[in-house]
């Protein structure tokens, strides 16, 4: 039976106990564990925006991101892959019917990538010529395609374009032609497996690429109408909403349960731990309202069959830079209140607040997201290709 939209947010919710248990081994690997994926893709949780027509479940923004978040309330690393996955979806409605059913077609389907393009391609016969190196290579161990960007070049090196107008295709690979890097040491989100990867001189097939600056969708449809880029940040910040959510739940524990040294009292029982909790509890839940807002809008604008305007983009943006980095701030503020027991490594919520820090740096949340933004809301001349 195929599963739909209304599958996944409850099998998110069953699945994030047993994920929760798993965290430690999910870090200690630094990639998500084959059992971990295996319940991942049965649960339909890397196909999120996958179309109707290829047997996806073709959530909507709204549930995609509640989804998300649901899963990084109990692993940021499975929470991360699932986003990356499920963002990645988005392309299926834009590709060709017959590369979209290659990559997005198979029920246990899984791609992702680094869209940036730093692979070098060489327009040949039948295709494109690749080599090239990426950085934050998320899940990509785990997925059944894995693509990457390039700049398409001549045969000196010089960029330049097809005479089809072709010149930044994000390209998917065989997964025989892709090496991956021992890179993935790091503080947060580790895991993700966000690890490095190359291919040398791979043959990449004429038509199995997106260029998505100017990609014209496949389908009909609201989902189709939102920003690739868009898209992404709404992800990151779903990542962090639900890593708060998590760490809120987690510190309420810990404060029933712990007396400060010295103390005849609980943490629960200081004013403070109260202030700090009561906080990020707010902050958890304005931060989803304002993304939530964000998206509507830009939803019933789609749905209308009108394209989205800059200003429905840039409010995307705001939301999703401003749920990361607020998110990331409370979940540093829950881990000092914790105390001393919260620099454990067996303590969750020390996971929980560095894999937040982490989701923060991402170049489609990062604070310098507050210029673009702020910068239009002025009306200043402004570069909106990645908005």
């Amino acid at each position: 039976m195929a599963i739909t939209a209304a599958d996944l947010l409850p099998a998110a919710r069953a699945l994030g106990p047993s994920l929760a248990e798993r965290s430690e081994r999910i870090e200690a690997t630094r990639t998500l564990p084959d059992d971990v994926v295996a319940d991942l893709r049965d649960a339909g949780l890397f196909r999120l925006l996958t179309p109707t027509d290829l047997g996806g479940p073709e959530a909507d923004v709204a549930t995609a991101a509640d989804v998300i978040a649901e899963v990084a309330r109990h692993d940021g690393g499975a929470a991360w892959c699932v986003m990356i996955a499920g963002t990645t979806t988005l392309q299926a409605g834009f590709l060709p019917l017959d590369v979209a059913d290659l990559v997005f077609g198979a029920p246990d389907s899984c791609a992702g990538g680094y869209a940036a393009p730093v692979g070098r391609a060489v327009p040949v016969d039948g295709g494109l010529r690749v080599t090239g190196t990426w950085a934050w290579g998320s899940g990509t161990r785990h997925c059944t395609w894995i693509g990457g960007g390039t700049r398409i070049v001549d045969a000196d090196g010089k960029p330049t374009r097809r005479d089809d107008g072709l010149f930044a295709p994000f390209v998917f690979f065989d997964r025989d032609d892709v090496e991956h890097l021992d890179t993935w040491h790091v503080t947060g989100l580790s895991g993700s497996g966000s690890a490095d990867y190359r291919v040398e001189d791979a043959f990449v097939p004429e038509g199995r690429w997106l260029q998505m600056m100017d990609a014209t969708p496949r389908l009909d449809g609201p989902t189709w109408r939102f920003p690739f880029y868009g898209m992404l940040a709404i992800g990151i910040a779903a990542v962090s909403i639900g890593l708060l959510d998590g760490a809120v739940d987690r510190f309420a524990e810990l404060a029933s349960a712990k007396k400060p040294e010295g103390s005849g009292r609980t943490l629960a029982e200081r004013g403070s731990a109260q202030t700090v909790l009561s906080t990020a509890e707010a902050t958890a839940r304005s931060s989803r309202a304002f993304l939530h807002d964000a998206i509507g809008a830009a939803w019933t604008t789609a749905e209308a069959g009108d394209p989205l305007t800059t200003e429905h983009r840039r409010s995307l943006r705001l939301a999703a830079c401003d749920a990361a980095q607020r998110c990331a701030d409370a979940l540093t503020a829950l881990g000092r209140e914790a105390g001393g027991a919260a620099v454990y490594l067996r303590e969750p919520l020390q996971r929980m607040v560095r894999d937040g820090q982490v989701a923060a740096t991402h170049a489609m949340v990062a604070p310098r997201i507050h210029e673009l933004t702020g910068r239009l809301h002025l009306g200043l001349e402004t570069d909106t290709t990645l908005l």
